[in-house]
């Protein structure tokens, strides 16, 4: 609906730029025959009425000029014509576009009041004879409605975009006469041209507006269109000089009515009407619509460039605290401190796994940390055989909890309280550990400040183009990530498939909790604020099995970005603190709300107005923004991989990801947030799973079971 309301309004303000008429071209002006034309209407007048069974058109009388101004109103320009006209006290008749009306509503009203006459010039200044009927009937009445909102008065005076005279109509030209005379209008041409469009000077635009002999005139000017400062002195110059010359000034209405008069023709008479209650309720909708549009697409302007700041930002920053993450860790010298050899108790919370707890299982067992490795399987109330399979492995090292189902922070906790060591990895049942990811991942407890370590966790189902989309956003948007958090010490997440912690820093915290939806945020979080030291270790790599149908992947990410808001709705005081867990929450907030919330919410503003630069704007422009904006994804992405070791092949599906899976992860967003706002539940949704391939995910081997004659334990709650 969102969307939808956005497109609306993008819609709107392109309606009002005139964004859907054909472009002008000189040539449409210009017609070949005037068969069609009466020749009541080729030889008469400025005034044609073709409401009547037969044509007619109307001259002014003798001695009268009527002022006509059109293309405004202008915020600057019709002031300034209109403070000439109050200072020699003659009226203007003002041939308005309606997408100028809803935009100085004031200044129309302005114009009404003080006497001076409206008529109607369409709304977007299109070339009639290249839009179909129904398009002309709508930029009449469009621009009606708007003037009737903005005055309360309705007007039959028309003039047609790019006319000149009577004597110019050409074939062309006649359907739109019949039409106007259908609807009820007065079309209003010229006798005198002051060309002031050309600004060569007022000189010129005076000697072409003076008419032969003493006869009446209809002369054109306009208050709109550019630098109108020529036009003000030419009216300032010209009417004294007519008024000396004998002249009087009136509007076209009232130049008619003298016509009418002089001619005996009784009961008939021209001008503007009160307009309906319905016409003005409509136009006031209609200036409200349009100037919200306008209002909405100049924030949208404004967004777009916060965000690409923030997008550029965010980036240079990756860049420089990533890369200097990498220099660091590479370094000969560089040491966590002693070699890290204490035993290690491994947890794996198991729901309904089946497919992978086999594999998973055994990659954990069979790790080659030298202090010995202890798996504890958390069976939390399966129901298809999974803790049968993990027992039925046999493993020494492995022990198989069952307990009542009760969620997977009651899993962990009761793992936690089972674990014999001090240091504990928490592993998801779905994946797969690398036979030295244990060793590597707890080697940063070397540092006594130390008390969790995020490990690299890697996609290992890729060959479908959902996998693909998710292995490039695993290495660029967390595990690149990762690094900036750790330099900036702000880690928001040590992620469920591979993360390990200190006894000691887990019991500080109260352990796991069912706060929210995203309990390895909630207490990585805690962590942070009680003052531990978060790290990222690279070479530690798991692999997972993602989903790999768009209805699963969209209950996975809703369900991680719920739980992030909830942790971060539950932490929100926390920066107001003082100490070390004030600077963990403001830090970590922050970039959360910025770059987790707000940018990923408020970036379809950016596709939003791709697409309309595309259609509306100029469409070189857009695209070349729009490369350039790939191009830095793809700077990114390169720089992601060559620091993981990845090869750079799967980066072919990047822009069909920026089209595609980055909307989808956008509305993701978009649910997560209106659920939270909303005070909606979500609960935990199991995703499905097939297995990864224990011989080898994302190529990598499996180091094989030395024996499985042993008996696992298992113990039952």
């Amino acid at each position: 609906m969102i969307f939808v309301l956005l497109g609306g309004i993008l819609f709107v303000h392109a309606y009002a730029n005139g964004s859907f008429i054909p472009d002008y071209r000189a040539e449409n002006t210009i017609g070949s025959g005037q068969y069609d034309v009466p020749d009541e209407i080729l030889e008469g007048g400025p005034i044609v009425n073709t409401t009547a069974e037969r044509p007619q058109s109307y001259r002014l009388p003798a001695r009268t000029v009527v002022l006509t101004f059109d293309d405004g109103p202008d915020p600057q320009w019709t002031p300034a014509v209109l403070a000439v006209l109050e200072k020699h006290q003659v009226p203007g008749t003002f041939f308005v576009l309606g997408n100028q009306v809803v935009r100085s509503p004031e200044l129309v009203r302005e114009l009404a009041a003080k006497g001076h006459e409206l008529g109607v010039h369409t709304f977007t200044h299109p070339h009639l004879t290249e839009i179909p009927g129904w398009q002309r009937r709508m930029e009449y009445t469009q621009t009606q409605l708007a003037i009737a909102g903005a005055t309360g008065i309705r007007t039959n005076l028309l003039r047609f975009p790019y006319s000149s005279r009577s004597d110019a109509f050409v074939d062309q030209d006649w359907p739109l006469l019949q039409q106007a005379g259908e609807l009820g209008y007065l079309t209003v041409v010229n006798d005198l041209d002051s060309r002031d469009w050309e600004r060569q000077g007022p000189d010129g635009m005076i000697e072409r507006t003076i008419p032969p002999g003493y006869s009446g005139a209809i002369t054109l000017w306009h208050d709109s269109g550019g630098d109108r400062s020529q036009t003000v002195e030419a009216l300032d110059r010209y009417i004294p000089m007519m008024k000396e010359r004998g002249y009087t000034f009136t509007t076209v209405s009232g130049g008619l009515n003298q016509a009418l008069a002089e001619a005996g023709v009784t009961g008939a008479t021209a001008g503007p009407v009160e307009a309906t209650p319905g016409e003005r309720w409509r136009g006031q909708m209609l200036i409200m619509a349009v100037r919200a549009a306008d209002g909405t697409f100049v924030g949208f302007g404004v967004l777009f460039v916060l965000v690409g700041v923030l997008t550029i930002g965010r980036t240079l920053l990756l860049f420089v605290l990533a890369l200097r993450h990498a220099r660091k860790r590479r370094r000969r010298d560089f040491a966590w401190g002693p070699p890290v050899t204490q035993p290690v108790s491994v947890i794996v919370p198991a729901y309904n796994e089946k497919e992978g707890i086999v594999a998973a299982v055994r990659s954990l067992a069979t790790g080659d940390h030298p202090g010995g490795i202890e798996v504890v399987v958390v069976d939390d109330g399966s129901t298809d055989g999974t803790a049968d399979l993990a027992a039925g492995l046999n493993l020494p090292n492995v022990r198989v909890v069952r307990k009542p189902n009760g969620g997977k922070s009651s899993a962990l906790n009761t793992g936690i309280a089972l674990a014999r060591h001090d240091l504990i990895v928490m592993v998801d049942g779905d994946t797969i550990f690398e036979p030295e990811s244990v060793r590597r991942l707890v080697q940063p407890f070397g540092d006594p400040q130390v008390g969790a370590v995020a490990g690299n966790v890697k996609v290992g189902n890729r060959r479908g183009m959902i996998a693909k989309w998710q292995h490039i956003e695993y290495v660029i948007g967390f595990n690149l990530d990762r690094r900036l958090y750790e330099t900036l010490r702000c880690m928001p997440t040590i992620p469920g498939a591979i993360g390990a912690f200190r006894r000691e820093a887990l019991d500080h915290v109260g352990g796991m909790t069912d706060d929210t939806l995203a309990e390895d945020t909630d207490v990585t979080m805690a962590l942070g604020r009680a003052g531990w030291k978060v790290v990222y270790e690279e070479s530690a790599r798991a692999w997972t099995e993602a989903p790999t149908s768009i209805g699963q992947l969209w209950k996975q990410r809703y369900r991680w970005s719920y739980g992030t808001m909830q942790a971060m709705w539950k932490h929100r005081r926390s920066v107001l603190d003082k100490g070390v867990s004030g600077r963990f929450s403001r830090r970590c907030l922050a970039f959360l709300t910025v770059f987790g919330v707000l940018l990923p919410i408020t970036a379809p503003v950016i596709d939003l107005l791709a697409i309309y630069g595309l259609i509306f704007l100029d469409r070189t422009e857009t695209a070349l923004a729009w490369v350039a904006m790939l191009g830095l994804q793809f700077l990114t992405a390169i720089v992601a991989f060559r620091l993981d070791k990845e090869k750079l092949g799967v980066l072919w599906v990047l822009p069909l990801q920026q089209f595609v899976y980055r909307q989808l992860m956008y509305l993701v967003l978009l649910q997560s947030v209106v659920t939270a706002l909303t005070g909606g539940r979500l609960g935990w949704q199991k995703l499905k799973r097939t297995g990864l391939d224990p011989a080898g995910p994302g190529g990598r081997p499996v180091r094989p079971v030395p024996g499985d004659a042993a008996t696992a334990r298992q113990v039952s709650f």
